[in-house]
């Protein structure tokens, strides 16, 4: 049996505090080609996950907050917020299943956050198609994005940067 205990989360915020990314995975499926991913992701606050989807291949993607809290920005084409949700392990929402096709980012709001993920597998690292082209690679301006998200609200545009 595969557990997720307080230890895990500690050690896994720990790594994700001393890393470049500021982000640390621990999976839980046995092999990157499992038809059904599982991980927990360590995320610290100023981490950039840059906006994206999961279109090529299609799948939805569930994220649920063990630890600490997140933002959860959705996108239309353009790059204007059309929902923010704010997820807690102690809060109102805890969880979300994101739709296939959906533009949206994550960004930490507390230290020692940690988010359960599952969606399809097998694993494929993310297609430049499936980036949105309106938003930065990792950088300078991606750190000024990533300190927006938190701020961002629902008919927001995304900012130049």
């Amino acid at each position: 049996m595969k557990r997720i205990d307080r230890q895990l989360l500690t050690s896994l915020s720990s790594l994700a505090a001393s890393a470049p990314r500021l982000r640390a995975h621990h999976n839980l499926h046995p092999e990157l080609d499992d038809p059904v991913q599982r991980l927990c992701i360590a995320m610290e606050p100023g981490t950039y996950v840059r906006p994206h989807r999961h279109a090529d291949p299609a799948t939805w993607e569930i994220l649920l907050v063990l630890s600490g809290a997140v933002v959860l920005l959705v996108f239309d084409e353009a790059g204007q917020v059309t929902e923010r949700t704010e997820l807690s392990a102690c809060g109102e929402v805890g969880a979300v299943e994101i739709p296939a096709h959906t533009w949206h980012a994550v960004a930490s709001t507390q230290p020692g956050t940690v988010v359960f993920e599952v969606k399809q597998g097998p694993y494929r690292p993310i297609a430049e198609a499936n980036y949105a082209p309106w938003s930065p690679a990792e950088g300078e301006a991606a750190r000024k994005l990533a300190a927006w998200y938190s701020v961002a609200r629902q008919g927001d545009a995304i900012p130049q940067l």
